[in-house]
């Protein structure tokens, strides 16, 4: 037990007490109280009755009590102290100012709490000092960035907007307090249908007298236990103009590059036939134009890819039943059919999702899987219908992963780039969507889902 603690203080104050109160009693009634009032009769003449054991008892409570009330006083008049400071400093965080801290110096328990909460404060001081400073950072970034920022609580009235949102809806002026839904009443239609909505949009309106097309991205969520909804708005017209430009570069290399496999074979072909003609060796011109025609074919058959990837039609959805549906796809490709059909019927484009999965097929058999290994299944799973085709190919590598679903992109020297982003287009047509993704006991899995009606037809 350490003497300075308030365990060893309190120790010594009561055994003091008790001390004071022995020796009190013993001076009452045995000394110097009766040798005392003896010698004032013997001496002075004067009469005090001696006290009796009430007597006593009243005279040293009357000693006592105001000892005891000193005692008190001196244990509990620092720990007082100590509450009322603590009182204040609590008030003060509450308040949010964590400057307070109290200057006590004890060496007992009281001293270790005292040293604690000025730690604590000086923690709170630098985490606020810190977060202070992030959201200057934060309130920086978010008010410069290009992206128009527009923040609305549960009853639709901006919370929060930034520089470009300001520009954006109001001209430069604050948007704080204002009803968004009446701040683009008088807005291009299509940016009111894409606010309205709970997606993210992409829509174009016309803006200082040309197109200008932005992405709102937006998201619902509690802020301190309230409703309230982000929107971002994100103009896309230079990206998007960059990306096409992009786009019909890649096209006119793909292009380019197979016009010249195709027509300088048969540029030669042709002159070598003139010649062989010139000359009367007539015997090897079949030849000749069996390959220009051969080269012809295949040019044709690569624009008519191209045509057919940018004239897809929109899906026309239908019933589909699976046993008839998966005999005709066996009349193209072979597969291996993993589990049982769904029982309820298809609901989808029969012959885009019919091409899709030749080309998934033809892919999976392409890859260099044994025949064996390449696989289709079939899921329904709530209100989606889950394609499945894999193979026991080499897979992909994560580079060619992020680029394999986009146009004109191939790994094979033939390949036009067209099979996979033709099944991105289709999928995505009929509502759903593709992925890719490496198998973990080796090849390659392709996952289409689409969404199916309760009760399809």
């Amino acid at each position: 037990m350490r003497l300075r603690s308030l365990e060893g203080r309190l120790t010594v104050l009561l055994a003091a007490a008790s001390l004071s109160g022995a020796l009190v009693y013993v001076g009452v009634t045995h000394y110097p109280l009766p040798q005392l009032l003896g010698w004032m009769h013997d001496s002075l003449g004067i009469s005090i009755a001696f006290p009796n054991r009430s007597d006593a008892v009243i005279i040293c409570a009357a000693i006592l009590v105001p000892l005891s009330w000193w005692f008190a006083h001196i244990v509990m008049e620092p720990v007082k102290r100590l509450l009322r400071a603590l009182e204040g400093a609590v008030a003060s965080y509450r308040d949010g100012d964590f400057s307070i801290s109290i200057a006590l110096h004890r060496r007992d328990e009281l001293g270790d709490l005292i040293r604690v909460h000025n730690e604590l404060g000086q923690t709170l001081r630098e985490q606020r000092q810190n977060l202070a400073q992030r959201e200057l950072l934060l309130d920086t970034v978010v008010q410069n960035t290009p992206v128009a920022l527009v923040l609305t609580d549960g009853n639709g009235r901006v919370a929060y907007a930034n520089i470009a949102a300001r520009h954006l809806f109001n001209e430069g002026r604050s948007l704080n307090g204002l009803h968004f839904a009446t701040l683009i009443a008088d807005a291009p239609e299509a940016l009111q249908k894409a606010t309205e909505g709970s997606e993210d949009a992409l829509f174009s309106v016309e803006m200082d007298g040309s197109e200008e097309t932005f992405h709102l991205s937006q998201r619902a969520f509690r802020l301190q236990g309230r409703p309230h909804r982000l929107q971002l708005y994100r103009r896309m017209t230079r990206e998007l103009s960059r990306q096409e430009v992009a786009a019909w570069k890649r096209v006119i290399r793909v292009v380019s590059h197979e016009l010249n496999n195709s027509l300088a074979p048969i540029s030669s072909l042709a002159h070598s036939g003139a010649e062989l003609a010139r000359r009367g060796d007539i015997q090897r011109l079949p030849g000749v134009f069996a390959t220009i025609g051969e080269r012809a074919r295949h040019l044709h058959g690569f624009i008519d890819g191209y045509a057919r990837f940018a004239k897809l039609p929109a899906p026309r959805h239908a019933v589909v039943e699976w046993r008839p549906f998966l005999d005709g796809l066996a009349l193209h490709c072979r597969f291996q059919l993993v589990g049982a059909m769904p029982a309820q019927a298809g609901w989808f484009d029969l012959a885009q999702i019919e091409q899709v999965l030749i080309n998934l097929v033809k892919n999976a058999h392409e890859s260099g899987s044994a025949p064996e290994g390449v696989s289709l299944a079939l899921t329904q799973v709530g209100h989606e219908l889950r394609i499945e085709v894999g193979d026991r190919g080499p897979g992909m590598s994560e580079a060619v992963l992020a680029q394999a679903l986009l146009p004109f992109y191939s790994t094979k020297r033939s390949g036009t780039g067209l099979g996979l982003a033709l099944a991105r287009e289709i999928s995505e047509a009929h509502g759903g969507r593709i992925a890719l993704a490496n198998r973990e006991d080796g090849g390659l899995r392709v996952t289409m889902v689409l969404p199916q009606p309760t009760n399809p037809g």
